[in-house]
């Protein structure tokens, strides 16, 4: 199915892809090889651009205000890099994504930057304002923060609590914007 996104565009024959019960905010904008998964949202002026690689955003996922989804048209003489968003991962206002992973039950936080190749593991928290560099990865649930980013320590059971309880949230929010 195609995207009937008004902010939606074809680049080099691929359109966006938008899960029936996926929610993308009005000025969102969507191009090329993106897919949003079930439930998952977008919100307001979020730019996912998918001109070069794929960009996936996992069931269950939120994408905040003014986020920034892109590829890298290669790494190193290799081949083009996709972004992937993982299952049930919060992505908060303003964080920019290049070319990298994160993986299932994950949060970046406002205004954090993760670059080209690096990981986001699973059910770890990546601090606002943070810089994951380029090919370097958090480790599963632990907090990671700073500028280049490094390990601050484990998460507390609260904070693993928190991190499904953010995605359910705006799962919530997502389907009352589509009724």
């Amino acid at each position: 199915m195609s995207a009937s996104f008004p902010n939606s565009m074809p680049f080099q024959g691929k359109m966006p892809y938008i899960h029936p019960t996926a929610f993308v905010a009005a000025g969102a904008v969507l191009i090329g090889d993106v897919r949003i998964e079930a439930n998952a949202s977008v919100w307001f002026g979020c730019v996912l651009r998918g001109d070069v690689a794929p960009i996936i955003i996992g069931e269950g996922s939120n994408v905040q205000d003014g986020s920034v989804i892109h590829c890298a048209s290669r790494e190193l003489n290799g081949p083009a890099m996709g972004t992937t968003v993982g299952r049930n991962v919060t992505i908060g206002h303003m964080a920019l994504l290049h070319a990298c992973t994160i993986e299932d039950e994950a949060l970046v936080g406002m205004k954090a930057c993760v670059m080209d190749g690096a990981v986001v593991a699973t059910q770890s928290m990546l601090a606002a304002g943070s810089l994951l560099a380029p090919r370097k990865a958090t480790q599963p649930q632990t907090l990671f923060k700073g500028n280049p980013a490094k390990l601050a320590r484990p998460l507390t059971p609260e904070e693993l609590a928190y991190l499904a309880h953010s995605a359910a949230c705006y799962q919530g929010w997502a389907k009352g914007y589509l009724l």
